[in-house]
């Protein structure tokens, strides 16, 4: 922003601040868990400040972990499409890659998950995610394995992610 266009008298690092949203997500912690807490849900463990899949004792606490909060909901994080001919023909394939990566960062990070897998009235899918990372990161997968054309759409307000690959 130059200075011709600021008003006189107007601070421009205040106004910057005061500009930028803060991003509001209800699924993140308000606070510091106690440590450990498991979720009662999915068995996940919150310990050492993050959610881990490990052994709960049993004295833990109990707290419903973002993840599953999110899927009781029916409120996904991530929403991706797969459309196009190739995806038509090669569906099976392309699907199980969508939950190889899934499996894999499921196992290190238990917030990361397919919520749901659903047939669009076009011929496509819609996967829905319990993470906005996830969905960038099935995306960018298939793009690797099989090219195509893929497009992210993030909403800030919101946190959320679309994405969507076609070929």
């Amino acid at each position: 922003m130059s200075n011709a266009t600021i008003p006189t008298g107007f601070n421009n690092k205040r106004s910057e601040h005061m500009l930028q949203e803060h991003v509001h997500d209800a699924y993140k912690l308000k606070g510091k868990l106690q440590d450990p807490t498991v979720c009662p849900q999915c068995n996940a463990v919150f310990h050492e400040g993050r959610w881990q899949w490990r052994q709960a004792p049993a004295e833990a606490y109990r707290e419903t972990c973002p993840a599953c909060h999110r899927i009781q909901d029916h409120y996904p994080a991530g929403f991706l499409t797969l459309q196009g001919q190739f995806f038509a023909t090669h569906g099976e394939e392309i699907l199980n890659l969508v939950h190889n990566v899934e499996k894999r960062e499921r196992t290190e990070h238990p917030l990361k998950r397919i919520m749901a897998v659903e047939d669009k009235k076009d011929g496509g899918i819609l996967v829905t995610t319990t993470d906005l990372h996830l969905a960038r990161g099935i995306g960018e997968a298939l793009h690797h394995a099989y090219q195509g054309e893929l497009k992210f759409h993030y909403n800030k307000k919101e946190n959320l992610l679309r994405v969507s690959w076609t070929h």
